[in-house]
């Protein structure tokens, strides 16, 4: 049986440039390395009690939390600028990841940017690292 595994490159992150907007136009964003996220999990609620059998503890489920993405990134000044922005901003912003599989895998989602970087070492590239807090649900499109 043959893989179906493909490579991330061609992978594309978009932002779209009219905050919160559903009308907004989607841009590119330029130079990523990569992207890790999103990382969703679940809270859980105990419920043991003394009635709990087999000595075992017992859950119900709770909230889920769709986690954050991270970008790291080649510093260009637009990529930078516009991860700014978001960042000042007090409203989410929507973001999109388009895989370069054979059905084109989306992931939408809204989110905060939490935390933005930069590195300067002395013998590699400037770059930039991107936090964004998810907010919501994750929706996932072929």
């Amino acid at each position: 049986m043959s893989s179906n595994a493909f490579s991330g490159v061609g992978t594309k992150f978009n932002r779209r440039n009219a905050s919160g907007a559903s009308s907004g136009v989607w841009t590119q964003m330029a130079e990523i390395n990569s992207i890790n996220g999103p990382n969703k999990s679940r809270a859980t609620i105990d419920v043991t009690s003394l009635d709990s059998s087999g000595g075992y503890r017992e859950f119900i489920a709770s909230f889920r939390d769709a986690g954050e993405v991270t970008l790291n990134m080649n510093f260009t000044l637009d990529t930078f600028d516009d991860m700014n922005v978001d960042f000042e901003a007090e409203a989410a912003n929507d973001y999109q990841i388009i895989l370069p599989d054979t059905g084109n895998t989306t992931f939408d989602f809204s989110g905060l940017v939490t935390a933005i970087g930069m590195a300067v070492p002395l013998d590699d590239k400037v770059s930039s690292d991107v936090t964004i807090k998810i907010t919501g649900q994750v929706t996932l499109t072929s």
